[in-house]
């Protein structure tokens, strides 16, 4: 599957480069127009994040994401600021089909293992974001020495069987994804999903990481600059289908 990207901050849809706060482009004041758009394309799946959770640790964008529920029908998956287990339950009892935890997995592990014990590895996705196979946390604003290895090894170990893996210095680049990393990744935890993120520039890109096994992936800005359609999104992820 493919998942189109939409990054909310201060209830707009932005594009950010290589995680820079400050490097941003807006994408559409209405990201409920955008998901209906998404919905009428018929891409089955997006990708959501609310940046300002993920700077500050709770939820910001409450109101945007519920219009963004209502006016997309297919798989939803969230990420940004869920790092106790009632931000959990609020979102998927709002309808969001899947939430991402992304810092707590390394400030909280024992919420993650709950969240885990509590709604299962379909329900709970892992993200792991970071550059040269170490972790970053809080927005990408803190980089650690852990490596993105080991913390996927002790998350699957507790149940996690999905993993967006994001690497920073690629995100937003269109410079393609680290394919090296990601397969490594892919080939040392063979029952688990390693799902790209970070770079991707077109179908081309698609293609090579399915060679490598890598059958999911995200995309944001090669949507927005042309080089990946809706369209195209559509057809990879009905065949899939």
């Amino acid at each position: 599957m493919i998942f189109p990207a939409i990054d909310l901050q201060n209830g707009q849809s932005v594009r950010l480069f290589q995680g820079d706060f400050n490097q941003r482009t807006l994408i559409d004041q209405s990201p409920a127009t955008q998901a209906r758009r998404f919905e009428a394309a018929r891409v089955g799946c997006l990708h959501l994040v609310d940046l300002d959770g993920a700077k500050t640790g709770k939820p910001q964008n409450a109101a945007v994401i519920t219009s963004i529920r209502q006016a997309f029908s297919g798989l939803l998956e969230l990420g940004g600021g869920i790092r106790d287990l009632t931000t959990v339950a609020y979102y998927l009892n709002l309808g969001i089909d899947r939430v991402i935890i992304g810092s707590a997995v390394l400030s909280d592990p024992e919420f993650v293992k709950a969240a885990l014990k509590k709604y299962g590895a379909a329900k709970i996705v892992i993200g792991i974001d970071g550059q040269n196979g170490q972790v970053a946390v809080n927005g990408w604003l803190e980089q650690t020495q852990t490596k993105m290895a080991a913390l996927i090894g002790q998350v699957a170990a507790a149940g996690a069987k999905i993993f967006v893996v994001t690497d920073v210095s690629r995100d937003g680049t269109l410079q393609g994804p680290n394919l090296k990393l990601l397969t490594e990744l892919q080939q040392q935890f063979k029952d688990c999903t390693i799902v790209a993120s970070g770079g991707i520039r077109d179908l081309a890109d698609i293609r090579q990481l399915r060679q490598h096994q890598i059958q999911n992936a995200i995309v944001g800005k090669a949507l927005f600059t042309g080089s990946i359609t809706l369209k195209e999104i559509a057809e990879v992820n009905a065949d899939v289908g």
